[in-house]
């Protein structure tokens, strides 16, 4: 293994450890204020989002809107599914049988 990519993985770790355990301090006394949980409670959302987006609307690197854009189809009918039947397995489901069928079927 190169040695960069293990100072990298240790680094990583380290500031993942620092974090975690300076908030463990910090918070302890005081316990968290209102004011951050309800904050802290948009930040997955705000990430998943970050990282959904730009792969249904880029996936060559430029905008592609268009019907032939597979990513785009089946996150959008994966987003009907999920506010329709709200369940996670269902969601994961069809939209990757709405991949694959797209991709099998030539679409």
């Amino acid at each position: 293994m190169r040695s960069e990519i293990f100072f990298i993985i240790i680094g990583m770790a380290v500031v993942t450890f620092f974090t975690r355990f300076a908030s463990a301090i910090l918070f302890r006394q005081t316990g968290v204020p209102v004011w951050f949980e309800r904050w802290m409670k948009h930040v997955p959302t705000g990430i998943l989002t970050a990282l959904i987006i730009p792969t249904l609307l880029l996936p060559k690197g430029y905008l592609d809107v268009s019907t032939q854009n597979h990513y785009l189809l089946a996150g959008v009918v994966a987003i009907l599914v999920a506010y329709r039947y709200r369940s996670v397995l269902v969601t994961m489901g069809v939209g990757l049988m709405v991949m694959l069928s797209m991709r099998w079927f030539g679409v």
